[in-house]
């Protein structure tokens, strides 16, 4: 008897490895510029339908099943992707929250056909979650899919060119690598309960920060830096203490 959340958490966890850490850039790129021509749409789509067979098979689904799931997942994937790159603002991040809500129920709707006796109340009770399952889901959620979240929220706040023609520009990606650092670590450290060392990482940034910013005098660079921080350490934060409760983790 398979369980719906037994099918649902590892089924969502493939679809956020195969569109978010599998799909490399040139394929985004290319299906932007080619839309139903683009060979990287199908790749990609395959794909998503494909790698389901793991989760799949270690249920112990039967092969008829499995067939019916890599279909409907890779045609409905094409048709979703489809959609957004062929719509004049599809790299909006309404779009794209459109567009992930799509893949998602899609998952959701196949996980509550497949599981054995699921009804509302069953779902709304359930207390077995996976909690190694549920961690890894909720750490490759704070990586790219919140760096991209924050990149579309930012774009509304562009920088405007310095008066005295200096260049700002730091490392190559240091500002996303910094974010994937600061987000794994405020992540850790609500897991495991303290609070505390999540404010000492702020503070630690906070230093850091004040200093660079205190010698520039673009304001809409600051603000922009500001933004940035403040949403990533929400995000953060507010999954972090989700998992926390449902884990029952004690706070130290």
């Amino acid at each position: 008897m398979l369980d719906y959340f037994e099918i649902l958490i590892p089924f969502l966890l493939i679809h956020i490895i195969c569109d978010f850490y599998l799909q490399p850039n040139k394929w985004v790129e290319e299906k932007k510029q080619k839309t139903y021509r683009a060979p990287a749409l199908y790749y990609h789509s395959l794909l998503h339908g494909a790698a389901l067979f793991i989760p799949a098979f270690a249920l112990g689904i039967n092969g008829y099943s499995i067939a019916c799931l890599i279909a409907i997942v890779a045609v409905s994937h094409f048709f979703i992707d489809l959609w957004k790159v062929s719509t004049p603002n599809g790299h909006k991040f309404s779009y794209f929250v459109i567009d992930q809500t799509l893949h998602i129920s899609v998952i959701a709707l196949i996980s509550y056909h497949m599981a054995d006796g699921l009804t509302v109340e069953t779902i709304l009770k359930h207390d077995k979650f996976s909690d190694a399952v549920l961690v890894a889901f909720a750490y490759l959620l704070i990586l790219k899919p919140t760096s991209i979240m924050i990149g579309n929220i930012l774009k509304k706040y562009p920088i405007s060119e310095p008066e005295d023609g200096s260049n700002n520009n730091g490392l190559v990606a240091g500002g996303e690598l910094i974010g994937y650092l600061e987000r794994i670590l405020i992540l850790t450290f609500t897991l495991v309960g303290s609070y505390a060392a999540v404010g000492f990482v702020l503070a630690a940034k906070s230093i850091f920060r004040f200093g660079e910013l205190n010698k520039s005098n673009d304001r809409s660079m600051t603000e922009y830096v500001l933004i940035g921080s403040l949403v990533s350490v929400v995000i953060t934060t507010l999954l972090g203490t989700i998992i926390s409760i449902g884990l029952e983790i004690k706070i130290k």
